[in-house]
């Protein structure tokens, strides 16, 4: 019998661990402030490949920013939470992992409730949300829990190691696996989460001016010592309509990189049978604008000044994932608004339950981490969540109006 999710919601624990809703989130200024750190020396070398190859696309400078092998801002372990750069949703609260798990646990009996499920997370952060999704299933669909199989997909060996550390007392060693990319990960029945991952994958922006496009690189400027954004002629590869509308001035993205991860999702459910959930903040359909942006210590910075040492993310276009996986084979749900995802698992049940038991400062705690997730002044509107799965599943928990 599947059960449904405000039940499993009521048959969660009532003791509120410590949350983070006193700091900024990733995508606004606010309070906060991280540790000093070395100067590295990133810049330098992306100066240096400029004058040495010319200018770079803003996806090879988003990678180089973000991912290189030595001093890419994500080898390092100190970027979330309040002590670091931004904070994500499941750092806000328990009852947004918690709320995803029992989503999990639901969709999984929908599955069949096979003997063995892939519960794959990509970009798993610290850890937390693996940790309060494991921990709610393990209350409300113990058998989902021992049919679980984590797998997570992570590049840096300083996260590697703080997730192995918050897993220890959730999951046993033998049961969960590290990889480097997406692709590693073992075929079989599957449930896959990505939550604020596809924001950080690098985009490309073309400017429409009156007498054609041109590609936004990055150079150097007059002086040759500092990082400045240039425009070359160059086609974008064809757009939906959306964007091949642009007027004069406006700028579009693309993203190579979100597109073939969405089609290698796409496929995996298709084939395999599972699903994945995407939530990330963004736009449900493909429009023009500059959303490039850059968070260092909890405050917008500027997107050239020291890379390798702040957060680079884009909006992302739901509009451009879903129609990547479909093509594959998948069927899409969504998106919807985040607010409303968590709504309808429960949510404002969840926090009732929590302030029940809680002291008046952890109350406090609850009510402002509830209105940060599912208002749509905070990130209840902003953030989207999208579905894909596989043809045979019904409609997941979250994206039906009860």
């Amino acid at each position: 019998m599947v059960q449904r999710a405000d039940g499993a919601v009521r048959a969660l624990s009532d003791h509120p661990r410590p949350g983070a809703t006193g700091a900024a989130g990733r995508r606004g200024a606010g309070k906060g402030a991280a540790a000093g750190r070395a100067v590295t020396p990133l810049p330098g070398l992306i100066r240096r490949r400029i004058r040495d190859r010319g200018p770079i696309t803003i996806a090879e400078y988003m990678e180089l920013a973000l991912f290189h092998p030595r001093h890419g801002y994500y080898r390092r372990g100190d970027v979330f939470g309040r002590q670091g750069d931004f904070i994500t949703a499941p750092e806000v609260s328990q009852m947004f992992g918690e709320l995803i798990g029992i989503c999990c646990a639901l969709v999984w009996q929908s599955m069949g409730a096979p003997a063995e499920v892939i519960v794959c997370e990509i970009g798993p952060g610290r850890g937390t949300l693996m940790v309060d999704a494991l921990r709610a299933a393990m209350r409300t669909t113990p058998a989902f829990a021992a049919a679980a199989r984590v797998h997570l997909v992570e590049t840096s060996p300083a996260l590697r190691a703080t997730q192995r550390k918050a897993l220890s007392h959730s999951v046993p060693e033998r049961r969960c696996c590290w990889h480097e990319s997406f692709a590693s990960v073992p075929d079989g029945p599957i449930l896959i989460v990505a939550n604020e991952l596809f924001d950080a994958l690098p985009i490309c922006q073309y400017v429409r001016r009156a007498e054609g496009w041109f590609e936004r690189r990055v150079g150097l400027d007059a002086s040759g010592r500092e990082l400045a954004f240039i425009e070359n002629v160059a086609s974008p590869p064809p757009l939906p309509p959306a964007l091949a509308a642009a007027a004069p001035g406006q700028i579009v993205e693309l993203s190579p990189a979100r597109s073939a991860l969405a089609a290698e999702v796409g496929v995996r459910v298709a084939v395999c049978g599972g699903a994945a959930l995407i939530i990330d903040y963004g736009h449900p359909a493909s429009a023009p604008g500059d959303t490039l942006q850059a968070v260092r210590r909890h405050a917008f910075h500027d997107v050239l000044e020291r890379p390798g040492e702040a957060d680079l993310t884009a909006h992302v276009d739901f509009a451009a994932l879903a129609t990547a996986a479909g093509a594959a084979g998948a069927r899409i749900h969504g998106p919807v608004d985040q607010g409303a995802f968590l709504q309808r698992l429960g949510i404002e049940s969840r926090a009732r339950a929590l302030a029940a038991s809680a002291t008046p400062e952890q109350r406090r705690d609850v009510a402002a981490a509830l209105h940060r997730l599912v208002h749509p002044d905070a990130m209840g509107s902003l953030f989207k969540a999208l579905v894909i799965a596989h043809a045979d599943l019904p409609v997941p928990p979250g994206f039906t109006i009860a």
